[in-house]
């Protein structure tokens, strides 16, 4: 339905007929209640684009509250799914399955941040309205990528030293850098250069502090096969962060994120569920749970369940803040967080805390800050920009038609 514009509604009141070119009450509020259905579809159309504004703008009033919410789910999830997946290693459970398994089984947790807000009425959008089935077809495909990728780095981290596996995943950060300005064209400025750097030098020299770190009869093979998946992880964790920002260029809304992210996860879920099957990944969980885990069955289940729960909320702050930032950002977030996960292991399981970890740690922090102060920067100046070109275009047009006493 064609709708008129505030200031041509405007003007159509102003100039409307008058019986006898006087003034006329009544001929006024006809003419009004003929061109108030306009306004009406005028004002409806104008809610319903605040309803569907982007939510990955800086100007929407729910940005930064997202932000920190998904943040905060990265933060907590990284930590806690880091402390649990030690937890796990230390009391002799050793599946590579397992640990491929646990970290996209916890999707059904995304079926709240997808349904909720429809059924409680928040949002008046349907779940999965407006997919595609190319937006099916690249969710499938990145679902597929990621459940390669959780395969390689379990498989990474079971051949290899912890020090040797930190440093070589260390390297996604780079790959990251490179792979989104040529998949985004991100700009490689010298605050993100600045920050990819001290960050890899922290992983390095964290990966150095621990390289006494040796599994026992690691044969030349091992390493061999170990070393070759974790490069191959590093490099898919570094190409799917990009092609998640190229696929959510065209997304406007948090819950769509969510929703794509359930079927990547489905998707790796499956050909993880799959693997364990073939290989006798269940048939070892039982075994692990009933024989070979130390602290026996139930807290078995519980460290499992918590795994699922806390790998997760890692992997849901990882998509929002790909969606509200950048594939950069999401990546400069996970490997800072290395340092945090050590400060983590050294509260929680009283491990040692040398003066390659305070030197790491130090690295880490700073180029984390000065990349969050670019973007503060670089935020202020586009707030700048912004108010200076609304002020040039002059005040907004009326809503409301107003009587002008004043035209005859």
């Amino acid at each position: 339905m064609a709708t008129t514009s505030p200031s041509a509604l405007h003007h159509q009141f102003l100039t409307s007929p008058h019986e006898n070119g006087t003034n006329d009450i009544e001929a006024e509020i006809a003419y009004a209640e003929e061109t108030l259905p306009n306004l009406s579809s005028f004002m409806e159309n104008n809610n319903k684009e605040e309803d569907d504004e982007d939510q990955k703008s800086t100007s929407n009033k729910r940005y930064m509250a997202l932000l920190f919410f998904n943040y905060f789910l990265l933060f907590v999830g990284s930590l806690s799914a880091s402390l649990m997946s030690k937890f796990y290693f230390i009391h002799k459970g050793a599946s590579k399955w397992v640990s491929t398994w646990v970290q996209t089984a916890g999707f059904p947790i995304l079926i709240f941040p997808i349904f909720l807000p429809f059924i409680l009425k928040y949002s008046e959008r349907k779940p999965y309205a407006g997919f595609t089935k190319m937006m099916y077809l690249c969710c499938v495909l990145v679902g597929l990528m990621l459940g390669f990728n959780n395969l390689l780095i379990s498989w990474g981290v079971a051949y290899l030293p912890v020090s040797t596996s930190s440093l070589l995943l260390s390297s996604q950060l780079v790959f990251t850098l490179i792979l989104s300005s040529l998949i985004v064209k991100q700009k490689i400025t010298f605050t993100n250069l600045n920050c990819v750097i001290l960050i890899t030098v922290s992983s390095v020299i964290l990966a150095l502090d621990s390289s006494h770190e040796k599994p026992p009869g690691l044969t030349n093979k091992n390493y061999f096969i170990g070393f070759t998946c974790t490069i191959g992880a590093g490099f898919l964790f570094a190409l799917y962060l990009p092609v998640m920002e190229k696929i959510y260029q065209k997304v406007n809304c948090y819950q769509m994120v969510m929703e794509m992210q359930l079927i990547m996860e489905i998707t790796a879920t499956a050909l993880a569920t799959v693997g364990m099957a073939c290989d006798g990944g269940f048939s070892d969980m039982k075994k692990e749970a009933e024989s070979v885990f130390d602290k026996g069955t139930a807290i078995y289940w519980v460290t499992i369940l918590s795994n699922v729960v806390t790998w997760q909320c890692c992997f849901m702050g990882t998509a929002g803040m790909v969606f509200l930032t950048s594939s950069l950002t999401g990546g400069i977030c996970s490997t800072a967080l290395l340092s945090i996960n050590v400060l983590g292991g050294v509260v929680a399981y009283k491990d040692p805390f040398g003066g390659y970890k305070a030197v790491s740690t130090v690295l880490c922090i700073w180029g984390f800050c000065s990349y969050v102060f670019g973007m503060y920067i670089i935020r202020k100046k586009k707030k700048v920009i912004v108010r200076k070109n609304s002020s040039s275009t002059g005040s907004s047009a009326e809503l409301i038609p107003r009587r002008n006493s004043d035209v005859n």
